[in-house]
């Protein structure tokens, strides 16, 4: 039996997640978490086998809370859920230690297939997430206008040329969600109102 601590912010994916692993054989929920810190106190309380993780948290979060459960408690194991499949994401969860990375895309089936990984010592990647990592990693984010990250400046670059938001995710191998949230966070930054004004901002940069 794999004990597991479901850790996210919001609390409907939280009763989600624990009711679907309730379903799961052979996995046991020993509690949830709404932030980092609280992960932590519960771990040192229940010593799950593995942690279902989330990355943007209040407080702590997923990478920082991740690498102190690794530094804490090496014996348990951490596999990141999250809505998140950019470069940054990835290279962060990993460095922190973490021993499967999935997207919340991902079915009942294939989180406990990452589950009984970690718990084996294993690693289990989303295949997004697999795509990612058999790529060249991002240029530097260093010189890059308005606090932009290289990854909004790709989504950028696919908003000037006329793509959709199924062929920016096709072409860098992530989620339709993961590049709304590029989009939002790249509108917010650029004051951009509309894909127009994104288009001419990344035209004006010379990002076509």
């Amino acid at each position: 039996m794999i004990r597991v601590l479901v850790v996210d912010d919001q609390q409907l994916v939280r009763e989600g997640l624990t009711a679907l692993l309730e379903l799961t054989e052979g996995v046991e929920v020993a509690g949830s978490a709404a932030d980092g810190e609280q992960a932590l106190a519960l771990i040192e309380e229940f010593r799950p086998d593995v942690v279902l993780m989330d990355l943007r948290m209040p407080k702590l979060d997923g990478i920082a809370a991740t690498a102190r459960c690794r530094d804490r408690f090496p014996e348990v194991a951490v596999v990141v859920l999250t809505t998140y499949a950019d470069d940054e994401s990835i290279a962060g969860a990993l460095a922190a230690g973490a021993r499967g990375y999935l997207t919340k895309d991902a079915g009942r089936a294939e989180i406990a297939l990452a589950l009984r990984a970690a718990a084996a010592g294993h690693a289990l990647f989303d295949p997004a997430v697999a795509a990612r990592l058999t790529v060249a990693p991002a240029a530097p984010t260093t010189g890059l206008p308005d606090g932009l990250t290289q990854r909004e400046v790709e989504v950028l670059r696919h908003i000037a040329r006329g793509h959709t938001n199924a062929e920016i995710a096709a072409a860098l191998f992530v989620a339709e969600t993961t590049v709304k949230t590029h989009i939002n966070n790249a509108f917010a930054k650029i004051s951009a109102r509309n894909r127009t004004e994104a288009a001419r901002y990344a035209t004006r940069h010379g990002w076509t």
